[in-house]
């Protein structure tokens, strides 16, 4: 995302454009995975130790509100946020064990969604599946009770 974008979507919040919020903004749009607030403060502290832990969680709230991170909670109840790059839609698969997150997208099983909803007449808005189980390596070690792997 351009600066001159932000700069935009934050007026339009009637909100002041700040160094501190670019500066959040361009760390956060760089990092990979789904991180929670204390990964994405450490960050943001090496590259400006001034920039306080309350800011960047006020920027992550207000970057969610923008369309342009998105809050998670999986089963274990820590709040994360994953960039959410405009057009783009992924689902998860959840480790119970080790809490590996696995992103991945399919065509298909969005075919699948679109045309149920179509059936039902349903218009969807917005959706998120995620999966629970247990990665390769977390069921090769110790199998769950009752499976048959």
């Amino acid at each position: 995302m351009e600066p001159v974008q932000f700069k935009t979507m934050i007026s339009e919040e009637g909100l002041k454009s700040t160094r501190q919020r670019a500066e959040i903004l361009d760390i956060f749009l760089n990092t990979t995975g789904h991180k929670n607030l204390a990964q994405i403060y450490a960050q943001v502290a090496k590259m400006d130790p001034k920039i306080g832990y309350t800011t960047v969680y006020r920027t992550l709230k207000l970057l969610t509100r923008l369309g342009l991170a998105a809050q998670r909670k999986f089963a274990d109840g820590k709040t994360r946020y994953e960039p959410t790059p405009e057009g783009t839609h992924h689902d998860h698969l959840i480790c119970l064990k080790c809490g590996k997150i696995v992103e991945f997208e399919d065509d298909a099983l969005e075919s699948l969604q679109t045309r149920i909803a179509r059936r039902h007449a349903f218009k969807i808005f917005h959706h998120r599946m995620e999966l629970y189980g247990y990665c390769g390596r977390c069921a090769r070690k110790n199998p769950p009770a009752g499976s048959k792997g």
